[in-house]
């Protein structure tokens, strides 16, 4: 998150030659130079070296002395998925004879050995990591205002070894796909530290028993979206036209542009039964929609929507909207197929206003979906109530066996959304409903219904 890091000093020399740096990253924005892992000092000239993923969005490692580049090492590989967690490790060793030894990067338990640029560090060359008069930044370059833009998870830095990726990751057995493990018995050295981040709320608590705590600088917070539970964000990667809404705050808060448009989530289902909450943030009565879409039909219309036109869910039979299986609520009216279905005023509370906080619970193993409005279920018109009545729907208008996004979309208006992780932007749900299933929603969640993320698809869905 823009303007958030977290600092410290080292009290003690460590290794400047040898050390091992391991974390989890889930991206939220692409083509930005993005920092995780830093150190420098600035005076009386610039001597730093950097973990980063730069513009190119490919995995780099930088030494600059006397205010000039002097190693860079990078991967060819481009870090582009926004729903997913990469696992990362930087092993460095510099007193190794053969240079290509000296610095090795990890990704999912791979080395990369496709590297584009491959300017070594000397032999015994000193990486400033050990130093005392330099500060380690984790999220910011030292001397830029290059930050962190997705998050971090289980930040792990040992001082004096260069370490296998296995020490910190696992193949699963039956999968193959490379997990997080709950590792132990790893010697950290002088300098070293391991930062559980979503497993704490103190983000710069270091759980190696070494102490070597950090500082927050910002308003970074604790997320419920880890490894081992990926949660779905809106999705900067799906593209309509040449116009996109903007989306920031951990890929939670869409900003609209002058035409309407969409953002859909990282996570589309088929089957089960799905809760989602988004508040209302800024913007006119009528530019603000919630619904959901055919992710099949949605993909073959983006190609086709020009940097003027409007694009909305369910709205109406013009030519850039989507008007078949899918549905929204649009200027208070409930939408589907390209028509109103039934009602006009779905809400006797009135159109969208500020601070108005949506829900949906879609049921997609019976065709079913229903709206609520700042706690209150319209229950298909039959009654108004805080109390969901699961035998009145707003609508039944979707087919079986096919995949849905739910999502947002406006025009100059903005939305925050609540996948889960208990926030509204940065800021936090007021009180936490009932039924949450492990996850933070602001009003009470239907029993039986979840939140979009890999365990309640794989346990649910």
């Amino acid at each position: 998150m823009a303007s958030t890091y977290l600092y410290r000093s080292p009290s003690s020399a460590g290794s400047n030659t040898t050390w091992t740096f391991s974390f989890w990253l889930k991206r939220s924005a692409i083509g930005l130079d993005t920092v995780p892992w830093a150190t420098g000092y600035t005076s009386p000239q610039i001597d730093e070296s950097m973990i980063n993923l730069g513009a190119d969005d490919q995995l780099r490692f930088n030494i600059a002395i006397n205010d000039s580049t002097d190693v860079t090492v990078k991967s060819s590989r481009k870090l582009r998925d926004t729903s997913a967690w990469y696992h990362i490790v930087v092993a460095c060793d510099t007193t190794q004879s053969t240079a290509s030894n000296r610095i090795k990067f990890y990704i999912n338990g791979e080395q990369e050995t496709n590297l584009s640029l491959t300017d070594y560090p000397t032999q015994n060359q000193s990486t400033f990591f050990g130093d005392t008069n330099k500060t380690h930044q984790i999220g910011r370059q030292p001397r830029s205002s290059n930050y962190l833009d997705g998050y971090m998870n289980d930040v792990a830095f040992v001082d004096g070894q260069a370490l296998a990726p296995t020490v910190f990751g696992e193949t699963d057995s039956t999968s193959g796909i490379w997990k997080w493990k709950d590792f132990t018995g790893v010697t950290w050295g002088t300098n070293g530290f391991h930062l559980k981040m979503g497993n704490s709320t103190n983000l710069g608590l270091d759980s190696s028993g070494k102490t070597n705590n950090f500082t927050l600088s910002g308003n970074g917070r604790q997320a419920k979206d880890t490894p081992t539970n990926v949660r779905a964000t809106l999705n900067p990667l799906v593209t309509y036209g040449t116009n996109q809404n903007a989306l920031t705050e951990g890929n939670n808060t869409l900003t609209g542009i002058a035409y309407h448009r969409p953002s859909p989530p990282t996570i589309a289902v088929n089957k089960g039964k799905w809760y989602f909450e988004a508040k209302a943030l800024s913007g006119t009565a009528t530019k603000w929609w919630i619904g959901l879409c055919d992710t099949e039909y949605d993909t073959l219309n983006q190609g086709a929507i020009s940097s003027s036109a409007n694009y909305i869910w369910g709205y109406d039979n013009t030519t850039n909207a989507v008007n078949q299986r899918s549905q929204c609520i649009y200027a208070n009216n409930l939408r589907g197929g390209g028509s109103i279905i039934s009602i006009s005023n779905i809400f006797s509370a009135g159109a969208i206003a500020v601070n108005d906080i949506y829900a949906m619970a879609v049921d997609l193993d019976n065709q079913k979906v229903w709206y609520s409005k700042n706690g209150v279920w319209h229950n298909g018109s039959a009654s108004e109530s805080t109390t969901w009545n699961s035998s009145y729907p707003d609508d039944t208008n979707l087919d079986a066996d096919r995949f849905y996004s739910i999502g947002v979309g406006g025009e100059n208006s903005k939305w925050s959304t609540n996948f889960g992780n208990g926030y509204f932007g940065t800021t936090a749900i007021t009180s936490a409903g009932s039924n949450g299933n492990g996850s933070l929603f602001e009003y009470d969640v239907p029993s039986g219904y979840y939140a979009l993320n890999t365990k309640n698809i794989n346990t649910y869905g």
